[in-house]
């Protein structure tokens, strides 16, 4: 009952949001119905259609006269990662690389108002439905249909432009960006400067990333001597993580206060959540209420902006966290890189030092848009591993006035979003082709 409550309050309250008049050109209506395709391929884990995906893309970009190729890094050859080019007059150049995952998250469909892969387009309020929409399958039909209005306008690039369309992005990579980016065929690509994935924006100005946080998982464990339930005695396992809990959480709220008060964007402040907790003496129905155990454990997820000072943050785990002198130790796992390969921050320089930022910047102009204060992504993408090689790279999706939606149920994208999204990669990848810096 809660769940058909919840169903009929989103219906009713999705609805009744008014939809414009926007009669779709032919063209538009085919670049819907191109993405609305791509969206019914269902590639959520954990069993994505990577070969029907694959199947859709490869004629696809081929019908516009690119160059496709199929790479593999996983033993099982199941996760094919697709390359298509778009050669440039000037080879010599280094190259420009757009990126997408094709893999998804999994979809709760009880929770959704229209089936999470029907791709059903809403003729009242433009909506797009379907697991994707926004995170991020958008991306590469935009990028084809952004080149097909390139070619009809008799531009040819300069530089040459790649399209990377690859998998697992949502489990960690490692089958798809991070083997790429150590590759020979990475290597040959020259690339100069890359475009990943962005977020979408509340307002009417683009958002834009110049780097992610770092992933770090903290797992806590105590250990002390067992007693009655009813003794009290210092030292206890239980007791000396419930210490270590509150100085975390005094750690979190200082965090997290800064972003409630404005002072700090998501992304330039270090969380850490409690993920799991694992304590107490099992019994056939459930715990031994009347014995404090011997050993317990609890798990955070570490997320820290890659401008962070990271030994401080080690040194506070070390000696405010799980200190050696409560019977505490602590693993500590770092996912992904931390440094680019010259021992810098994983951070692209969104200032004129940058020629590709101001050229960037200069394009979103050009196409009549506006970009908001650059950020750090509080989560993580592909373009982390490409910024570990030294190459600039920023995260943009062009979705405004558009609620974020990534992961959750209902996910959406309105057609005249997805649209005025083409004639921004126009822009820019007519922009980032032709600089000759």
């Amino acid at each position: 009952m809660r769940r058909l409550s919840h169903f009929l309050l989103v219906a009713v309250l999705l609805a009744a949001v008014p939809h414009p008049a926007h009669p779709l050109t032919e063209l538009e209506s085919s670049q819907i119905r191109r993405f609305q395709d791509y969206l019914r391929i269902c590639t959520a884990h954990p069993t994505p259609d990577y070969a029907g995906a694959a199947a859709f893309l490869l004629p696809y970009a081929a019908s516009l006269g690119l160059g496709t190729a199929t790479l593999h890094f996983s033993a099982c050859k199941s996760k094919p990662l697709l390359l298509l080019t778009w050669p440039g007059t000037d080879p010599s150049l280094p190259s420009i690389l757009l990126n997408s995952h094709i893999d998804s998250v999994p979809a709760e469909p009880e929770y959704w108002i229209h089936p999470p892969y029907a791709a059903h387009h809403d003729p009242a309020t433009g909506r797009v439905y379907a697991r994707g929409a926004q995170d991020d399958k958008c991306l590469p039909i935009q990028y084809l249909e952004a080149i097909r209005g390139l070619q009809a306008a008799g531009f040819a690039p300069t530089r040459t432009v790649h399209i990377s369309l690859v998998p697992d992005e949502e489990i960690g990579a490692e089958d798809g960006h991070e083997k790429f980016v150590q590759s020979e065929e990475f290597r040959a690509l020259n690339v100069g400067f890359m475009l990943d994935e962005g977020q979408a924006s509340l307002t009417d100005e683009y958002r834009v990333f110049y780097a992610d946080r770092l992933v770090w998982k903290l797992i806590v464990k105590a250990t002390g001597a067992p007693g009655h339930g009813s003794k009290m005695f210092d030292g206890a396992a239980v007791e000396n993580l419930m210490d270590i809990m509150e100085t975390v959480a005094g750690f979190r709220e200082a965090q997290f206060g800064k972003v409630k008060a404005g002072k700090s964007g998501p992304g330039e402040v270090v969380s850490v959540n409690p993920v799991y907790m694992n304590a107490g003496t099992p019994s056939p129905t459930g715990f031994v209420m009347n014995m404090q155990p011997s050993e317990a454990e609890v798990g955070f997820d570490l997320r820290l902006p890659p401008t962070e000072d990271i030994e401080q943050i080690i040194r506070r785990i070390k000696e405010e966290w799980a200190p050696a002198h409560k019977n505490l130790t602590y693993q500590l796992m770092m996912k992904g890189p931390v440094r680019d390969v010259a021992g810098r921050p994983l951070v692209t320089l969104t200032n004129e030092s940058n020629p590709w930022w101001s050229v960037f910047e200069h394009a979103i102009l050009s196409s009549g848009g506006k970009l908001a204060k650059p950020e750090i992504l509080s989560s993580t993408t592909d373009a982390r591993f490409v910024r570990q090689m030294g190459v600039p790279a920023l995260g943009f999706s062009p979705m405004i006035n558009t609620p974020i939606l990534l992961h959750d149920h209902n996910e959406y994208l309105e057609d005249k979003v997805f649209l005025r999204g083409i004639e921004v990669y126009q822009h820019l990848i007519k922009a980032l082709s032709s600089f000759s810096g």
